[in-house]
């Protein structure tokens, strides 16, 4: 068991490292030959361009404005000047809910914190229960202020009891506040975006064959029959294995005509092979009405056939499922659902692992061989304060990509789906293993020599003060991953190195070092599982065992400082959702506020508190009565767009943005990468939204200073004059190949 003195270990361990790596950070963001690693957000958006045009050759890599070394931290100050309304035009919607996520958990637990240790530490603190235990028990001094040092029967319980409902209330509160607020902020996202191809387009799956029919027939006559007054036009999808990429060195002028006048012939003979069309089609309407009433109802009275929904942007339409027939996909979910229990529980056997590397003094007991090496105090403390939450980290690397090549054999159709599927998954890991897992698992190593030496009816009250115990694992595991880890996020040690080993070896056009640049974008399957996390140990140790809230607030405030200077400056969205996964964030924080209270009524009943824990019985049936009120209230907006808003918004695209030709607007939005031009399936490679190619003026006027970092260097607003349009980008290429 970690001691103070373990954990102190551990926190010096992390901080010297965090602040390393903000150190170096912020000394490497301002050289100009990293610029395009720190700001690949920019590059993109045409907003910036290089800094390394300086007639002084060393200036070109090395910045030799020695006063910027001096204020080299102004950095911080400047993540926080964008507001969020900027971020949503800069960033997207997705980007600022994902945000507002770690300001709720300060919302949440910075009050909780407070009235925690006014009232629960001194009443754990006054037991003195722990000393009186059996010695074979092991405890730390962190167990001293916890629930656990409470005497059983003790009238103490009902401060906890009450900690709990006023924990409980206060964090459905923000709850209800927070999803109004991201609820409205979808609604104004969506009514005032500009003219979207997927706001007038439905996905259309289980096209039934008709004989003597194509596809894209069948298509054209039940819609023109079922929807004649709205039906526009329909793209019908493609194989998406077909497609032949193009080495950046043969964009030679001469190449590019004769490659052109080929893929024009290729497209057209795909486009009329029966066997490369599936059964799905991207059906456009000529109103936002008439899209909502196709999308949102049931086309055919076989309910397996002609099956609609909103059709993803173009961007996050995952093209290789489209095709999947509907009871396939019954099949693949039941397939992966036992795949995913398997791997949940596969993995114990490392948690296991972990946990003995966290519990010494229980393991020096069962193999006392290893009492010697283990006796030094600097290793012990390493070992207990600061390796079990790095092995953790290490065991957990692999897991999201598996876990997302499982979602894609399910056979969903959008990016964004694949990653909410698979942050699902995720979760439900983290929460049985990671979490009960860590709990079980330790308690089983930990208490082995006192479970084997005392009455079997003694069991059920170790394991309930064992519970508690596990705070001082769960503190390592926040320092590494939330103090340490954060601090590595911003550092971007891989991609800066990858940047410059592909920009010296590989790189030979433009669009190469756009490509190297690997700006990526939020992990959603990673980043909110981890972050729901840190939500459920809140929830549980909030009244168990407060000393953990201070760690918890220290990560979600050090986490949103760095999540939103990388979205300003490094993340680029593949696709944007308009905060579609804000219901399953909403759900899983109310998973851990009845995980909290089932753990609390489990643990106060071996304290023998029979007079104070039937109080805790009626404190899940209004958590669920919340949940199901907030589901019916805020959900809607996440799932269905509101006929009114469609009739409200085609109202004032009439005037304000009138289209002689829907038709020619929307025929070729979902057509398939590999038949784009070769400069559209470049953008599309990027991520690049064209609908949100320039970054607003407001924007980078706002932003200006925080380029002002190197010599060199442009702000925003400057580099908007240097930096190339992408039309011009085929130009750029082909005289830089000719040079």
């Amino acid at each position: 068991m970690a001691t103070l003195g373990d954990i102190g270990v551990s926190a010096v361990i992390n901080i010297v490292t965090a602040f390393a790596f903000l150190l170096a950070f912020a000394l490497l963001r301002i050289q100009p030959i990293n610029d395009r690693v720190y700001f690949p957000k920019w590059y993109l958006t045409g907003a910036r361009a290089s800094p390394r045009h300086s007639a002084n050759l060393v200036a070109n890599f090395v910045n030799l404005n020695f006063n910027t070394y001096l204020t080299f931290l102004n950095w911080m100050p400047q993540t926080l000047r964008m507001k969020e309304p900027q971020i949503i035009d800069h960033a997207g919607l997705d980007s600022a809910a994902f945000l507002r996520i770690y300001i709720l958990g300060l919302k949440i637990f910075g009050p909780t914190a407070i009235v925690a240790f006014l009232v629960l530490i001194p009443v754990n603190a006054s037991g003195g229960m722990l000393f009186f235990l059996s010695r074979d028990l092991v405890i730390s001094d962190i167990d001293k202020l916890s629930i656990s040092n409470v005497q059983p029967k003790s009238p103490k319980f009902f401060a906890h009891i009450f900690m709990m409902y006023l924990f409980t209330f206060w964090a459905c509160y923000m709850l209800y506040k927070e999803y109004d607020v991201v609820a409205s902020m979808r609604l104004n996202f969506l009514a005032l975006k500009s003219r979207r191809a997927e706001q007038f387009t439905v996905l259309v799956r289980n096209v039934p064959h008709v004989p003597g029919n194509s596809v894209s027939d069948t298509v054209k006559c039940f819609f023109k029959k079922n929807h004649s007054t709205h039906y526009l036009c329909h793209q019908t999808g493609l194989l998406g294995l077909w497609g032949e990429k193009l080495d950046s060195i043969e964009y030679y002028q001469q190449k590019i005509k004769e490659l052109d006048e080929k893929l024009t012939m290729e497209h057209q003979k795909i486009l009329k092979d029966p066997k490369r069309i599936m059964s799905a089609a991207f059906v456009s309407f000529n109103s936002r009405w008439g899209a909502a009433v196709c999308a949102q109802t049931q086309q055919s009275k076989n309910p397996i056939l002609w099956l609609t929904d909103w059709a993803p942007e173009p961007r996050d339409v995952y093209w290789k499922n489209l095709a999947i027939p509907f009871i396939s996909l019954s099949i693949r979910k039941l397939v992966i659902s036992l795949a995913v229990f398997a791997l949940v529980f596969f993995y114990i056997i490392p948690i296991t692992f972990v946990q003995s590397l966290a519990n010494l003094e229980g393991l020096e007991r069962v193999v006392p061989f290893l009492r010697p090496i283990l006796e030094w105090s600097f290793i012990k403390s390493f070992l207990q304060g600061f390796l079990p939450g790095l092995a953790l980290k290490v065991f957990l690397w692999l897991l999201p990509g598996i876990l997302m090549t499982m979602s894609k054999i399910e056979g969903h159709v959008a990016f964004s789906v694949l990653e909410r599927s698979t942050a699902a998954k995720y979760y439900f890991f983290m929460l049985v293993n990671v979490f009960l897992g860590s709990i079980v698992a330790g308690t089983a190593i930990q208490q082995l020599h006192s479970f084997l030496h005392q009455s079997p009816t003694q069991i059920p009250r170790t394991i309930g003060v064992s519970i508690p115990m596990k705070a001082t694992f769960f503190i390592t595991y926040i320092m590494v991953d939330g103090w340490a880890g954060m601090a590595g996020e911003i550092l971007r040690l891989k991609p800066l190195i990858m940047f410059h080993l592909k920009n010296t070896l590989m790189v030979k056009t433009e669009r190469d070092r756009l490509k190297a640049m690997n700006p990526k974008s939020i992990d959603f399957p990673e980043a909110i599982p981890s972050l729901q996390l840190y939500f459920l140990m809140g929830a549980v140790y909030a009244v168990v065992t407060p000393i953990l809230l201070p760690f918890i607030l220290i990560f979600f405030a050090f986490a949103y400082f760095v999540y939103r200077h990388q979205v300003i400056n490094v993340y680029n969205q593949r696709y944007e959702s308009a905060a579609a996964f804000w219901p399953h964030v909403h759900h899983r924080i109310i998973a851990s506020l009845l995980i909290s209270q089932l753990l609390l009524l489990g643990l106060l009943s071996t304290k023998k508190a029979a007079n104070s824990t039937p109080l805790l019985v009626v404190l899940p049936i209004l958590t669920v009565t919340f949940h199901k009120f907030c589901k019916s209230r805020f959900e809607p907006a996440f799932r269905k767009y509101p006929l009114e808003e469609a009739v409200e918004k085609d109202t004032q695209d009439e005037v304000s943005e009138p289209v002689n030709d829907m038709k020619s607007y929307l025929c070729e939005a979902y057509l398939h990468p590999v038949l784009r031009s070769i400069e559209e399936f470049e953008l599309f490679e990027l991520g690049v939204d064209n609908n949100r190619a320039h970054i607003p003026s407001q924007v980078a006027t706002e932003l200006e200073p925080v380029s002002g970092s190197g010599s060199g260097s442009h702000s925003p607003k400057e580099e908007n004059k240097v930096a190339p349009k992408r039309q011009d980008l085929e130009v750029v290429v082909e005289q830089h190949d000719k040079t």
